[in-house]
């Protein structure tokens, strides 16, 4: 699967997009919001097999794709839409991005990508997410994509020695349409 956007090619993982993808998930901002505090080259090969064992399932319910520069082809993270089990018709998307491209737009364009995917080519009739309330920055992009806060879930998550709440976003189609983020 490829989607092409102005600056970005998304595009199905390669068992070869571990190396990149490891040289950003070692990176101690990245690893911050995550349970993980280092990462290494088989639990990445492991984690890029995932997502090229879920391109092979028929019917397809997750779509992770590497996020690459188009200008230099350099895969800077992943972006993925996940259709809920047992239904069709809700998903979750979720994004993650080498600190180095951080701010600069990429995982809104990514995520715009993503949502147009899951409501207009699989007819999704909601899309929802969440992150560690402390990630102001993954919390500003869910709403650039159009996804409203729902709610807060206290001490929800445990790691790193400690609890984290997390925040629930949400989207429905019909939001979507009506926002003008057609293409």
């Amino acid at each position: 699967m490829r989607i092409n956007t102005d600056r970005l090619l998304l595009r199905d993982f390669l068992a070869t997009d571990w190396a990149e993808t490891l040289a950003y998930q070692r990176d101690p901002l990245y690893l911050r919001f995550y349970l993980w505090t280092d990462r290494t080259e088989a639990e990445v090969k492991d984690f890029i097999q995932g997502f090229i064992n879920q391109q092979n399932e028929r019917p397809r319910r997750k779509f992770q794709l590497a996020i690459v520069l188009r200008e230099s082809s350099k895969l800077i993270g992943n972006c993925g839409i996940r259709l809920n089990q047992g239904n069709d018709r809700e998903a979750d998307i979720g994004f993650e991005l080498s600190p180095e491209f951080w701010g600069r737009g990429f995982a809104t364009e990514a995520g715009n990508a993503m949502v147009e995917f899951g409501f207009s080519e699989s007819k999704l009739h909601r899309i929802s997410s969440w992150c560690i309330a402390d990630n102001a920055a993954s919390g500003r992009v869910l709403e650039k994509l159009g996804l409203r806060l729902e709610g807060r879930l206290r001490q929800n998550e445990h790691f790193k020695s400690r609890w984290w709440d997390t925040l629930l976003y949400g989207m429905f189609a019909q939001d979507w349409r009506a926002s003008g983020n057609l293409r």
